[in-house]
């Protein structure tokens, strides 16, 4: 059974920094991209960022500030994310997407003075 959890939210100021984590168990990256996707209230699900291969994208308000990345021995996706913004305050979800799609539970980011 696959399942990811997400780790390292929390309530940070603005200009701060966290790093999510999402750990993998059940299956390995192979033939998988991943994914953080994040949720505000009353909004859409929109993806942050996602690595495929070697090929990094991100959505236009967190290009600079943010970097996906994975570790294959800890099967851990991680994303970084500095000079966080009150509008990057929502649930961050970890993704799994290849021939079948996994999500994590999500994890609160709140970014507030």
């Amino acid at each position: 059974q696959v399942q990811l959890v997400e780790s390292g939210g929390g309530l940070v100021q603005p200009g701060g920094s966290l790093r999510l984590s999402c750990k993998v168990s059940g299956t390995n990256f192979d033939g998988y991209s991943v994914g953080w996707y994040r949720q505000a209230p009353g909004k859409q699900r929109e993806l942050v960022a996602r690595l495929s291969g070697i090929r990094t994208t991100y959505t236009a308000s967190v290009l600079g500030r943010f970097a996906i990345s994975r570790d294959y021995a800890e099967n851990t996706v991680y994303l970084q994310m500095n000079k966080l913004k009150p509008e990057d305050t929502a649930v961050y979800y970890c993704n799994l997407n290849g021939t079948s799609d996994y999500w994590g539970q999500g994890t609160q980011v709140t970014v507030s003075s």
